[in-house]
């Protein structure tokens, strides 16, 4: 399968990884990514409510209703041009990137 390759602006090739998801178990809020991120890809919000869209109502939550942080989401992965800065900054190593299909 081929990726999307982009080039640098001395000619080297590269391929691009982009943001496909944050681990709301494991951000912390503390807002890096956003701050370095070059387009509007993420917005903060309050993380119960991530983690309730990902669990079944038959399912028990495996988080505590008292956690009400505030922490990062994707808000328009598609704006996210794959420069992968939100990643280098983060303490938490709680981003997901790859690459995309050419």
């Amino acid at each position: 399968m081929a990726f999307v390759v982009s080039k640098t602006r001395g000619g080297t090739e590269w391929t691009p990884e982009f943001i496909e998801k944050i681990d709301a178990m494991t951000c912390i809020g503390c807002g890096r990514c956003y701050k370095v991120c070059p387009r509007d890809v993420f917005t903060l919000v309050d993380r119960s409510s991530v983690l309730e869209d990902s669990f079944d109502d038959d399912e028990d939550d495996d988080y505590d209703d008292d956690d009400e942080m505030m922490v990062m989401a994707v808000k328009d992965k598609l704006d996210c041009i794959g420069c992968k800065s939100c990643a280098r900054v983060c303490p938490k190593n709680c981003q997901t990137h790859a690459p995309v299909a050419a």
